[in-house]
C-alpha cells in the first residue's frame, strides 16, 4: 500500500513537474503577461507563477501582472509602457504621456516630472507599476495620438498641478496658439477641453480666425 502511494506521489509531482516547464517555455522575454493569459499552461496557477518569481523568471509588476525580465548587456531591461498598461487595464485603448513632453511645445515649461499620465476608460488613480508611477484618468474623450494641439489644450486643462510660473506660462501659450492651425486648435479644444479651457482659448481663436 505504501509502496502504491510513493508511485501515485511521485506521477503526481512529475506531472506538476512537466506542467511547470509547459509554463515556462510559453513565456517569452520582455512580454507582460496577466494570471489569466497563463492558466492555459498550469495545473496550479498561483504556486507555479510563486515559483517562477522565486526564480527570478517572472517580475511581478501588479496584482495578477507579471513581466519575463529580459537581460541586455547593460541588464535587466524594464517592461514597455504600453506593454505594462495595456495588461494592467485589459484594454488598448488608451493614451499615455509625460507632463515633459510639455518642453517640446517651446512656451518656456522647464520642470522635470517622475510620473506618466495615462487617459482610459476603465480607471483611475495613481499607481506604482514595474517601479514607475502612472496618473490614470478615466476620461470620455482623448486621442489616438499625440499631437500638439492636443498637447496644448492638455497643459491648458492641468495647469494647476504643474510646478511652473503659471502666469508667465499661459501667456506664452496664448503666443504659441496664435501661431498655430487654427483649425486644427479649434477643434482640439472643442473635442478635449473643459469649460475654463475653452474659455482660455475661445478669444485667442477668435482673434486667430479674423487675422485669417
Amino acid at each position: 500500500m505504501q509502496i502504491i502511494i510513493l508511485i501515485n506521489f511521485a506521477k503526481k509531482s512529475s506531472l506538476e513537474m512537466n506542467r511547470l516547464e509547459t509554463l515556462r517555455k510559453h513565456l517569452k522575454e520582455g512580454k507582460v503577461y496577466r494570471r489569466a493569459d497563463l492558466l492555459q499552461y498550469t495545473n496550479a496557477p498561483d504556486r507555479h507563477l510563486a515559483a517562477l518569481v522565486s526564480e527570478g523568471k517572472l517580475s511581478k509588476i501588479a496584482q495578477g501582472v507579471y513581466y519575463v525580465p529580459r537581460a541586455t548587456v547593460f541588464g535587466i531591461t524594464p517592461p514597455e509602457d504600453k506593454a505594462l498598461v495595456k495588461a494592467f487595464l485589459k484594454d488598448d485603448r488608451f493614451l499615455i504621456l509625460s507632463p515633459n513632453m510639455y518642453t517640446m511645445l517651446g512656451i518656456g515649461a522647464t520642470q522635470l516630472y517622475n510620473e506618466r499620465v495615462v487617459y482610459n476608460h476603465k480607471r483611475h488613480g495613481s499607481f506604482v507599476l514595474g517601479g514607475r508611477k502612472f496618473r490614470f484618468h478615466n476620461k470620455q474623450n482623448f486621442p489616438s495620438r499625440l499631437t500638439e494641439e492636443f498637447l496644448l489644450v492638455d497643459l491648458v486643462s492641468y495647469i494647476k498641478d504643474l510646478a511652473e510660473d503659471k502666469t508667465a506660462l499661459l501667456e506664452n501659450v496664448k503666443r504659441k496658439a496664435s501661431g498655430m492651425n487654427n483649425t486644427l486648435l479649434a477643434k482640439a479644444v472643442e473635442q478635449y477641453g473643459g469649460i475654463q479651457t475653452k474659455k482660455f482659448f475661445a478669444p485667442i481663436l477668435v482673434k486667430s480666425a479674423s487675422n485669417g
